[in-house]
């Protein structure tokens, strides 16, 4: 066979269409991706502000719903405590929040995982009128589980 001029002029114009429409698709996929992780991102938001309600509250049923049953929740000063744990300090106000207030906050998506940071700072107490501040640095994992984000990890650490 002989290779005319012409068939390599309709062979560079269709690796030139296919090149385009390749790149085009790519730029599609990462637009779409940027969108789903921007959606991810936002309900994963949305879970960490119903938590800090939910802790604000000491509402047993929303806390037990918003974190995993393999909860790992550590405090600046080591203490680490499972799911049953930190749901009854707060239930049961041995720790009551008078107020928290998050600040600086990034979240990472990484598949069905999320890593949250923040600023933290709260007015705690024992629930006898004497509050204490705290002012912190916290790091989050949360896992989607199901259709819901649940909390499975939370390190403080002083700021």
């Amino acid at each position: 066979m002989t290779i005319r001029r012409r068939h390599l002029a309709v062979t560079a114009l269709l690796t030139s269409a296919a090149t385009a429409l390749a790149t085009t698709g790519a730029a599609a996929q990462d637009k779409d991706k940027e969108k789903a992780n921007k959606e991810t991102a936002a309900a994963v938001a949305d879970a960490v502000i119903e938590l800090t309600k939910a802790m604000l509250a000491a509402d047993k049923g929303k806390l037990e719903s918003l974190v995993a049953d393999q909860l790992s929740y550590g405090h600046s000063s080591g203490l680490v405590q499972d799911k049953a744990a930190f749901v009854d300090v707060i239930v049961s106000k041995k720790t009551v929040y008078k107020s928290i207030e998050l600040s600086k906050q990034t979240i990472a998506i990484s598949g069905n995982d999320a890593i949250v940071r923040h600023a933290w700072m709260s007015e705690s107490g024992g629930g006898d009128g004497n509050w204490t501040v705290s002012k912190l640095g916290v790091l989050q994992v949360w896992q989607k589980q199901g259709s819901n984000w649940k909390l499975l990890a939370r390190q403080a650490f002083k700021a």
